[in-house]
């Protein structure tokens, strides 16, 4: 009698390891940050990372961080939440789960409460302290999304290709 495989990953790690990959299509040099939205079923829906709108050159736009807003990234720069959300074609997100390698700024916030998303795991917090977060955090709440820390484990993930 053989068994099945028990050395398998979870679907929080499957999901989370999605949005890790999709963050290093990024081309930002200081920060990557990918999403990948799931439905009840277990299926991807959708994908997305930071980086330009379609048809913005990334060698046209700046990549850096000035004070002079025209010359920073911040003004022509799509966070990974809100390209996964408008990279969906298939219709509804309503009561998706959303994975995210970094938590999400107040505007994606406000993008996954008007899409439907039920919930959000995230990885990371770095800007936990930030006005941006707080608020984030506050209406994600205030509209009923789950937000859940992804549990890491001591697992390494190796992919070769």
């Amino acid at each position: 009698m053989s068994g099945k495989r028990q050395d398998y990953i979870t679907w929080d790690e499957y999901f989370m390891g999605v949005a890790y990959l999709s963050a290093m299509r990024s081309k930002d040099p200081n920060t990557q940050v990918g999403a990948c939205i799931v439905g009840v079923d277990n299926r991807i829906l959708s994908m997305g990372y930071n980086g330009f709108p379609n048809g913005c050159s990334d060698d046209e736009y700046p990549w850096e961080k000035f004070d002079d807003e025209l010359k920073s990234k911040y003004l022509y720069t799509t966070h990974s939440e809100l390209n996964a959300i408008l990279n969906y074609r298939g219709g509804s997100l309503e009561g998706a789960k959303m994975y995210v390698t970094l938590f999400p700024c107040n505007e994606c916030a406000k993008a996954i409460i008007q899409a439907g998303i039920r919930e959000v795991v995230y990885a990371d917090d770095k800007y936990c302290d930030t006005a941006s977060v707080v608020a984030s955090k506050r209406m994600l709440r205030s509209a009923g999304v789950d937000i859940l820390k992804y549990e890491k484990n001591s697992r390494e993930i190796i992919i070769s290709l």
